[in-house]
């Protein structure tokens, strides 16, 4: 790590999904390893998206129909989550899939995450999509849900609504969807340093921080 007083200045690019498991995981960890990097390190956080769920209908899927159109039943979609659950709990976590009663679309969430991006307040709304989805069970393609999102994040409700119920911000959605694709994203959470593959999954905070400080050291 460098000693002198500037920073080393970088990029970490998230590739994520609000309806991840393992992206909400990440997310926490991720702000464990931040925590543990030299203060001379000044890194420029950003969410990108990945629709985990491309062909999903604009109104969602009620939670049973796509348990058991994805996973083959609902039984063994809960066995899969409650393996997710103790991790999340492990890490002190809150999640309870069981309040879900409806899989989004997601495509509406990445466009508001792109508009807080813009704003400043990004890191806040991904907190609160997270937070909405997996411990209150709200439907996070709801438009009413996410304007009510962007408004407690300090957004200008009548324009994030104006925005939701148009279709601008879809082509640059695709756009970073397939430029993921072709830097080796086929999975999430996946973390790019200054646009290179870093690595994939909800690693722990430790993993977290020697990739970073490795990918400084070697000047990525």
């Amino acid at each position: 790590m460098p000693t002198d007083a500037q920073p080393v200045r970088a990029r970490l690019d998230i590739v994520s999904d609000v309806v991840c498991p393992w992206c909400y995981i990440g997310k926490h960890r991720l702000g464990q390893a931040l925590e543990m990097l030299d203060e001379a390190v000044d890194l420029e956080i950003r969410w990108r998206p990945f629709e985990l769920n491309p062909g999903m209908p604009r109104e969602g899927m009620d939670r049973r129909a796509y348990c058991e159109a994805k996973f083959g039943s609902v039984e063994y979609a809960n066995q899969l989550y409650a393996n997710v659950a103790a991790n999340a709990r492990a890490d002190g976590l809150p999640m309870a899939v069981e309040r879900i009663a409806r899989t989004p679309n997601t495509r509406a969430a990445h466009r508001l995450i792109e508009a807080a991006g813009r704003a400043g307040c990004q890191d806040a709304v991904v907190d609160a999509l997270f937070q909405a989805y997996f411990v209150d069970g709200r439907d996070i393609g709801s438009t009413a849900t996410l304007v009510d999102i962007a408004a407690a994040a300090g957004l200008n409700a009548d324009a994030i609504e104006t925005l939701l119920r148009g279709a601008s911000g879809d082509d640059e959605i695709e756009r970073q969807e397939r430029e993921a694709h072709d830097l080796g994203v086929n999975g999430v959470p996946a973390f790019l340093f200054n646009g290179r593959l870093l690595f994939s999954g909800a690693q722990t905070p430790q993993t977290i921080a020697l990739s970073i400080q490795r990918a400084i050291a070697k000047g990525l």
